[in-house]
């Protein structure tokens, strides 16, 4: 996720800046600039690729006396990663920098041009700084021009703004996205994290959704929808460590947690009031294609598995899913009229991305489904559509999977607007059910500490079952995964009408079973399968929002309205079950042994 530094005041701003963005690589990047305003003249640098390549290009620059300054690391989402989309974006003598996704700025940068605004990137971004300058022609007065800018904005953003226009001003504004500002003496910083300005500034106030205002004189003045307003500054944290971490104990605690911010920027710009759109894809893609293959591996593997049921259901188009490292081997029959998905977090997997190939020699139409721009599966393929869930550092992957099942869905609906499988009734109440996701992702205290208490009892045995029916297999597939990786016990993950043809023979109360039963689809079947267990004596964990009088425990879910909602919601279930299992055996979670995080070789 995009990185975001700023500072006003005396000292040497390149290196605030470059220090600081050093302190946000941890979040993901694929490239970085900054800007610089100091004795009326506006500065900036651009660089793709590590931040070494941005010190390089500033080594001969440093500054000096009073300025103000901005710099932000980019992870694509609008547009690749090059010199031209790299923040900070430049009108004619303005700079801006912006983290999260403006929903409406095809609508504003469509406005812009028509007013014979020139735009020199593909992001949503270069909108906010075109729109101000357009803003200030109209009445010279930066600060107006400023908010009338932030109130056409639609979507999340956390952004500064400087301009030649006020030279020794920072602008700025929040929604959705973080951002704070640090204070010590008459220097003022801001940052999308904690981490920045850690050793610099020696007290914080944390951004609301809603704050904008500006910086000057060492003074910030806050305003937010009632007009100006008081805030009051908290000491800043000193350990570096743990404010990467947002005071979680681990990151896969933490990215568990994002999930219901991810999952919106995902959507955002994609989901919209009548349709699924992807700009990223071209009209003709789906032409003359009659189905589609699937080539992942690991959790990647699993959300295939989903799609597949959904791509099937809802789009009608038949659906193949291929573990990639068998693929390759297995001689496959490919035909034209199909087209080839790849899935990847990192895009760099080895299996997938020579699948990928063999596809393309074939003469397959290819698109990727990738969290990396520009990553290798991304070059290959023809199209890409980016999952946008930001750097994932657990080796355990949570909000990847969670996003890449997310695009699936959304893609399912794509082809169906395309392919006219969906009608009008059926299209609106999947949308109305999209834009509902976050809040099932969304980790409360009661549940948090209710599988934390749960957890003790589950650190024995001789193994785990976690089952499902439909849409619910993949995600015990998953569920499994999760808590074998960093658990190290040993879990299997099965269709829950499978049990009785073989696997029922391990029951015993030393098999714990954890049964995945949604109201919404096959409720009556899975409670048979369930049933059955427990007539041999396995101990039950069951995950619904039926309650299950079998049940040696039960969590409930809230969610029962579609199928969707209660996957997303048992899949936080699921990831905190393995979460605090590993805890409390206590291994590491975010390295567990014997794994790498992307696996580029065989």
């Amino acid at each position: 996720m995009c990185g975001i530094v700023g500072y006003v005041g005396e000292k040497e701003k390149k290196e605030i800046l470059l220090d600081g963005l050093q302190e946000l690589e941890y979040r993901g990047y694929d490239s970085a600039g900054i800007a610089i305003i100091e004795n009326q003249q506006l500065q900036h640098f651009k660089a793709i690729g590590k931040l070494q390549n941005l010190r390089d290009k500033t080594k001969s620059y440093e500054s000096e006396g009073f300025g103000v300054s901005i710099g932000h690391t980019r992870w694509a989402t609008h547009g690749k990663p090059t010199e031209l989309n790299a923040h900070p974006h430049l009108g004619e003598y303005s700079f801006v920098v912006h983290n999260g996704i403006i929903e409406n700025y095809q609508e504003l940068k469509t406005e812009l041009q028509a007013k014979g605004v020139t735009f020199l990137s593909q992001t949503d971004t270069e909108t906010i700084v075109h729109l101000f300058e357009n803003y200030y022609q109209q009445n010279s007065n930066s600060f107006e021009a400023f908010t009338r800018t932030i109130e056409k904005l639609d979507g999340a953003y956390a952004t500064l703004l400087v301009t030649e226009a006020d030279p020794d001003t920072i602008y700025f504004a929040k929604n959705g996205s973080p951002m704070l500002i640090g204070f010590e003496g008459k220097d003022v910083y801001f940052a999308s994290s904690d981490t920045p300005i850690i050793g610099k500034a020696t007290e914080v106030y944390y951004l609301e959704d809603g704050e904008y205002g500006y910086a000057k004189d060492g003074e910030v003045t806050l305003f937010d929808a009632n007009g100006e307003k008081s805030f009051s500054k908290k000491a800043l944290a000193t350990d570096k460590a743990m404010a990467q971490k947002d005071g979680y104990r681990f990151f896969m605690e933490k990215e568990i947690y994002e999930q219901t911010q991810v999952m919106n920027d995902t959507m955002m710009g994609r989901v919209l009031d009548d349709r699924v759109e992807f700009e990223e894809l071209s009209g003709d893609l789906f032409k003359n294609i009659n189905a589609i293959k699937i080539c992942a591996c690991g959790t990647s593997y699993h959300s295939a598995l989903a799609g597949a049921y959904l791509l099937e259901r809802i789009a009608k188009i038949p659906c193949h899913v291929e573990i990639a490292s068998e693929f390759r081997y297995k001689e496959p029959l490919l035909r034209d009229d199909t087209l080839f998905i790849t899935i990847s977090q990192s895009g760099e997997t080895a299996d997938t991305l020579e699948a990928l190939k063999m596809a393309k020699r074939a003469g397959l139409k290819s698109l990727s489904i990738c969290n990396v721009d520009n990553s290798s599966i991304v070059r290959e393929s023809d199209k890409a559509i980016l999952t946008r869930a930001g750097i994932e550092k657990g080796v355990a992957s949570t909000k990847a999977f969670a996003t890449q099942t997310m695009v699936l869905w959304m893609l399912t609906l794509y082809v169906a607007q395309r392919k006219e499988t969906i009608n009008k009734e059926r299209l609106q109440e999947e949308l109305d059910a999209m834009r509902h996701t976050p809040k099932t992702l969304l980790v409360s205290d009661k549940l948090h500490e209710r599988l934390h208490r749960l957890s003790k009892r589950y650190l024995h045995g001789h193994g785990f079952f976690f089952i499902g029916r439909d849409l619910f297999f993949p995600l015990a597939l998953e569920g499994a995964l999760k808590l074998k990786e960093i658990s190290y016990l040993h879990a299997e993950g099965y269709p829950a009408g499978e049990m009785k043809h073989g696997p029922i023979a391990l029951a015993d109360s030393e098999l714990f079973t954890v049964a995945l039963m949604p109201k919404t689809l096959h409720y009556d079947k899975i409670k048979s399968n369930v049933e059955e267990l427990s007539a041999r004596d396995a101990t039950i964990l069951a995950i619904s929002p039926e309650p299950f009088e079998l049940a040696d425990d039960f969590v409930q879910t809230t969610h029962d309205e579609h199928p969707m909602l209660e996957f997303f919601e048992m899949m936080v279930v699921t990831q905190l079950l393995a979460l605090e299992v590993s805890i409390r055996l206590g291994n590491d979670v975010d390295m567990p042994r014997n794994l790498a995080k992307s696996v580029t070789v065989e």
